[in-house]
């Protein structure tokens, strides 16, 4: 059966697969691991005589990540330009946030380290043939999980390129090739099609 080269499709009896070859599989992992140093190691892990009740209700930061890349990873929960923050007073809405990312960023990075950590380990379970491409299968759990890291590399490569919009990554298409924006463009591209294409076959 053949497969459309680096796009996902579906698998029989549920799950994705997507046809990858070396230099894509090592830029893959490559993002992948660039992606687990931003977000940084996670909690040591706690004694097993700990009390789990504690752990759960841990506190994390309360102040958002100075890092562009990280405040698109962990945005304020409130203060955004809706409607539900209309009339309401700025500094009250900074201590929402503040309380809201206190409560739940630990548990939001675990997941995100967890997502690109599946990236890596399926990547590494993959033996292409020299010079050529072998398929990825996803199934369980692992293609939710890879929806989640793709995203959340498009969102830091946006991040790092300044694009808050998709149309403007369209335009950074144009780039002329010794622009040094350039691959990382071509990797935003890439990611959005990988993740589109995930996307369709869930």
């Amino acid at each position: 059966m053949g497969r459309s080269a680096g796009m996902f499709e579906p698998l029989k009896g549920g799950g994705a697969a997507v046809t990858l070859d070396e230099i894509e599989i090592s830029i893959l992992r490559s993002l992948a691991v660039q992606l687990l140093e931003l977000i940084g190691p996670g909690e040591p892990e706690a004694a097993a005589d700990a009390d789990p009740l504690a752990a759960l209700f841990a506190d994390g930061p309360s102040e958002p990540p100075s890092d562009p890349a990280l405040a698109r990873l962990f945005p304020d929960a409130y203060g955004g330009p809706g409607p539900v923050d209309q009339g309401v007073d700025p500094e009250e809405l900074a201590a929402r946030s503040a309380e809201f990312r206190r409560f739940t960023e630990n548990d939001l990075r675990t997941r995100k380290r967890e997502d690109a950590l599946a990236v890596v380990r399926s990547l590494d379970g993959l033996t292409p043939a020299d010079g050529g491409a072998t398929v990825l299968e996803l199934t369980g759990e692992l293609p939710l999980r890879w929806l989640g890291a793709l995203n959340d590399l498009r969102l830091t490569i946006a991040a790092r390129l300044n694009i808050t919009e998709d149309d403007e990554s369209a335009a950074l298409l144009g780039l002329p090739d010794d622009d040094p924006r350039k691959p990382m463009v071509m990797a935003y591209l890439w990611l959005g099609g990988l993740q589109e294409s995930l996307i369709e076959t869930l």
